[in-house]
C-alpha cells in the first residue's frame, strides 16, 4: 500500500493548518509498521485499565531479539512492580506520570556486569569492559531494544513515553534496582492504555536532518528552519496546555541543558560504576 508524500515546501510549511498536529504524518511508502511509526504520540496518561501478561512477555521478548552490537547482547530490561521501587523511580525522574500504578514501568539498563561475569569466570581480562567504546556499545544494545519495545507496543494500540528523565537522580535508581556495577540505567519507558490523545508533535524538517554524502548545510535551510518554527508555535503540549509553547530554535537556545538529567554527574556515577574509565 502507498500514500502521497505530505512533505510540503518551506514556504508553505509557514501556512500549514492545525490539522497536521492532529492527523499523522504519512510517507510515500506505507504499511501497517510504517504507519504505526508515524503515527507515534507521546502518552504521559493511562487509564487503569492493566496490560495483560501475554502482552508483557511479548514486548519483553522484542526487546530482546533486537539487533546487538557484536552479538554482546549488553542489555538488561527490569520491570519494575513493586509500588516502593517504583516510587524511588518516580522521585528520581521527577515527573508525576511516573508514580501511582498506570501504566507498565520498564527500565532499560546497560548491562556489562553479565559479561565481565562471564570473563572472570573463564579468566579473561576485565580491561575491556572499562573502556568507554564498549559502554557506547551497551547503550546501543539498550535504545535500539527500547525503540523495538515501542513500535511493537504502539502496533498493539498501546501508549508510550521514554522516561531518559530517570537519570536527574540516577543513584537512586541504582539503589532502588540493586544494580551491581558495570550496568547504567539509561532509560525507562512507560507503557499502558492511554487516557489522553494529543497533538502529533512536528519534527525537523527532512532537509535539515538528512543529506547525501556530507552534513547538511544549515544556513541554506534558513526558510526551513524558520517555517518549522512557525509549527512548533502551534502546538500544545500536556504538560502545558493553556500556554503558547515556545519555538524550537527558542527552546534550544533558552532551555538546553537546564534539566536535572541534564545537569545529572553522568560521568561521575559511570566512573563509579566502573565504566567508561578509559
Amino acid at each position: 500500500m502507498t500514500t502521497a508524500s505530505n512533505h510540503q515546501p518551506a514556504e508553505a510549511l509557514a501556512a500549514a493548518p492545525t490539522d497536521a498536529l492532529t492527523t499523522p504524518a504519512t510517507t510515500s511508502v506505507t504499511n501497517a509498521t510504517i504507519a504505526t511509526q508515524m503515527a507515534h504520540r507521546t502518552i504521559r496518561a493511562y487509564t487503569s485499565e492493566p496490560v495483560d501478561e501475554d502482552t508483557v512477555s511479548a514486548l519483553l521478548d522484542v526487546a530482546r531479539h533486537a539487533a546487538t552490537s557484536s552479538f554482546q547482547q549488553q542489555v538488561t530490561v527490569i520491570r519494575v512492580k513493586d509500588p516502593a521501587v517504583r516510587e524511588q523511580l518516580h522521585l528520581a525522574s521527577g515527573q508525576p506520570y511516573v508514580g501511582g500504578d498506570r501504566g507498565e514501568l520498564f527500565v532499560f539498563v546497560v548491562d556489562l556486569h553479565r559479561n565481565a561475569v562471564i570473563r572472570e569466570r573463564a579468566g579473561a581480562s576485565l580491561e575491556p569492559l572499562e573502556r568507554t567504546a564498549l559502554f557506547l556499545q551497551g547503550v546501543e544494545d539498550a535504545v535500539i531494544a527500547a525503540q523495538n519495545m515501542v513500535v511493537a507496543a504502539e502496533s498493539l494500540g498501546l501508549g508510550t513515553v521514554y522516561l531518559g528523565s530517570i537519570i536527574g537522580d540516577v543513584r537512586r535508581v541504582i539503589t532502588a534496582l540493586g544494580l551491581p556495577k558495570r550496568t547504567y540505567p539509561i532509560l525507562g519507558l512507560l507503557v499502558g492504555h492511554a487516557a489522553q490523545a494529543p497533538q502529533y508533535k512536528p519534527r525537523l524538517p527532512r532537509e535539515i536532518v538528512t543529506a547525501v554524502d556530507a552534513y547538511p548545510d544549515l544556513d541554506a535551510h534558513a526558510d526551513a528552519l524558520a517555517a518549522y518554527d512557525a509549527e512548533v508555535e502551534q502546538y500544545y503540549d500536556l504538560r502545558d496546555t493553556n500556554n503558547r509553547v515556545d519555538s524550537f530554535t527558542t527552546q534550544i537556545a533558552r532551555a538546553l541543558g537546564g534539566g536535572p538529567a541534564s545537569q545529572a554527574p553522568v560521568l561521575e556515577v559511570l566512573h563509579e560504576q566502573l565504566l567508561c574509565l578509559h
